[in-house]
């Protein structure tokens, strides 16, 4: 269960690199605004600074998940473990203020807080066993 777990950390940190490059390199793009819904070039625009920002809070959460996972089997478990769940438990919490301050971005929430939920519950039992 702790492979489990470690691994769905990995993917929720796979995840929140890529949210990284949407809001950090690629904000004004279509794509990026389609995502997240900002509709024009200019209303993109005015919030670049702010996305931006963002994006590294989002690159910092998957780098120490990350770094947990290399540090949990190479003699570090435990200081791997506090990385991990750290890491994956601020993407839940930063999911859960999502879905409670905008209830219509409730599947970005899922999006962004379903795969660290389940890491976080994986590989709690894991430890736990």
């Amino acid at each position: 269960m702790v492979i489990a777990g470690l691994v769905l950390a990995g993917l929720a940190a796979l995840v929140h690199v890529y949210i990284f490059y949407m809001e950090s390199i690629v904000w004004t793009s279509e794509r990026a605004r389609r995502t997240f819904g900002t509709g024009s070039v200019e209303e993109a625009a005015a919030q670049k600074a702010l996305a931006f920002n963002q994006g590294f809070y989002n690159l910092f959460l998957a780098i120490a998940v990350l770094l947990g996972i290399v540090i949990f089997p190479t003699g570090g478990a435990a200081i791997g473990a506090t990385l991990v769940f750290t890491g994956t438990g601020s993407m839940v919490a930063a999911s859960l203020v999502l879905l409670l301050s905008s209830p219509d971005k409730a599947g970005a929430a899922l999006k962004q807080g379903v795969i660290p939920a389940l890491a976080v519950i994986a590989l709690a039992i894991g430890l736990a066993l």
